[in-house]
């Protein structure tokens, strides 16, 4: 793929990084580069900003995408938010213009080999536990991709000249979709599950799973596909016939000609090629889930599994799981008092990852707060949930179209009873009644986990800025 001299259009230059580090690297190849953004120049100032000396060489559209760009550029890269059916992307393939964005690029251009994790919920813990492991003996590994702050384009320059540096990319369904065009395919694709969610941009269940299923679309037999054994819509990625060798993981026991690693007994059991193989006991599965919770077991089953797939040898694994990172934003306990826990889960946003939580911490005398902006998700199996696992006068709603939506299932199934819903415009104000309700000589442990299980653009930037903001407010309040 060649970009010197070429007219570059980046459509969505963003706010994350992704758009200034995809720009960045055109501006370096000797790309002719316009940048175009709905997004009025205000907005973007701080991206802009970023840009640095390059912001010269690039020429501005903001606040309004024009058809005419679309038409006279040689490539459109397009940011991961647009969506496939914006009129001006289908002006662009009229025209016969490539469209591609840094998935495509990376893929195309990175020599390196790749492990890429893709899913609903899981992919950012169970690609940071890949890339941990791959760090053994403090070998360099390359991490990015949906996590932010590490662009995929950021380094790739660099990455071209260290082939022996292994890739571990998280890539949401928006960065697959164009990827299916591109040479390769990822040398470990790893599926952690499939729910319901971003249905306000597929058209149902099965137009979400192709999306994701392009991870492994272009593979070959000596490549390998990770699916999730007990994940109903696995069976509908097997259906697709993908080539690579198919492994699973399972925290049930797996067929015996089944290849992958599952729980017998509690146990851990690896097996392939008719051999099997037990690697951790009864008593190392009880203690990960007293402190990560049995949905971590399943990523740390994926996140093995890919890593000894790339070579890693298991006792070398085994080695290394004491010492997993705890990642930001996801079920991540940022302040411990002998009173109360409290958990910053603000990367939930479906409705499934409430219910990861609350089956985590509802023993443990939990204030609920939840809620945001709507993605066309369902909110029935949740409020079954919550009245099984929460009192109303311990759920705190923060306000949003996805929270008024989840109060009409509630109330369906008499969650509220006699207790009026309590709904709060901001987390400060939250946080200061539930301080004020907690007792002080209280000394059973009182877990505070913010959970949205929505999307965070009604009143924050995104999921991250959303958490960044709990988080302050928690160490402010609490």
């Amino acid at each position: 793929m060649e970009f010197q001299s070429k007219k570059i259009l980046v459509m969505g230059l963003g706010t994350l990084g992704g758009g200034v580090a995809t720009t960045k690297w055109l501006v370096k190849r000797g790309a002719k580069v316009t940048v175009t953004d709905l997004r009025a120049k205000r907005e973007l100032a701080p991206s802009i900003k970023a840009l640095g000396t390059d912001a010269k060489k690039v020429r501005f559209v903001l606040g309004a995408h024009r058809e005419a760009d679309f038409r006279t550029h040689d490539i459109v890269v397009v940011n991961p938010a647009v969506p496939r059916g914006s009129k001006f992307l289908a002006i662009a393939r009229a025209a016969g213009k490539q469209i591609v964005n840094d998935a495509r690029i990376f893929f195309d251009l990175a020599p390196n080999s790749i492990v890429a994790v893709t899913g609903t919920r899981g992919k950012t813990t169970t690609a940071n536990w890949i890339a941990h492991f791959l760090r053994a003996g403090d070998k360099a590994v390359f991490a990015a991709g949906n996590t932010p702050n590490r662009p995929l384009l950021a380094d790739l320059d660099r990455l071209a000249h260290r082939p022996d540096t292994p890739a571990v990319l998280e890539l949401s369904s928006w960065q697959l979709e164009l990827l299916g065009e591109a040479w390769r395919a990822p040398d470990v694709a790893v599926i952690t599950n499939l729910y319901p969610d971003h249905l306000n941009r597929y058209r149902g269940m099965e137009d979400y799973a192709h999306a994701k299923a392009v991870i492994f679309q272009n593979q070959n037999p000596a490549q390998a596909i990770i699916l999730n054994a007990q994940n109903k819509w696995t069976a509908f990625f097997l259906k697709m016939n993908p080539r690579g060798r198919h492994y699973f993981f399972s925290l049930k026991t797996l067929p015996r000609d089944t290849q992958g690693l599952f729980l017998r007994h509690s146990e851990i059991i690896f097996t392939e090629s008719g051999e099997v193989k037990t690697l951790a006991g009864k008593k190392f599965v009880r203690d990960f889930v007293s402190v990560w919770g049995t949905h971590n077991l399943e990523n740390l089953l994926a996140a093995m599994l890919a890593t000894h797939l790339s070579g890693l040898a298991w006792q070398t694994i085994l080695a290394r799981i004491s010492s997993i990172p705890s990642i930001p934003f996801r079920q991540e306990i940022i302040m411990r008092r002998r009173a109360f826990l409290v958990v910053n889960d603000s990367a939930s946003t479906s409705p499934d990852a409430v219910i990861a939580a609350l089956t985590r911490f509802r023993g443990s005398g939990a204030r609920l707060i939840t809620g945001g902006t709507d993605k066309k998700l369902e909110f029935q199996n949740l409020a079954r949930i919550m009245k099984k696992s929460i009192p109303a006068a311990q759920t705190f709603f923060l306000n949003g179209s996805a929270t008024k939506k989840l109060l009409r299932e509630l109330s369906q199934v008499g969650f509220f009873g006699k207790q009026r819903p309590q709904v709060f415009e901001n987390l400060p104000d939250i946080l200061r009644t539930i301080k004020s309700g907690l007792k002080t000589h209280n000394r059973q442990l009182t877990t505070i986990l913010f959970s949205p299980g929505a999307a965070s653009f009604e009143k924050f930037k995104n999921e991250f800025d959303r958490g960044r903001r709990f988080a302050e407010a928690a160490r402010k309040y609490l």
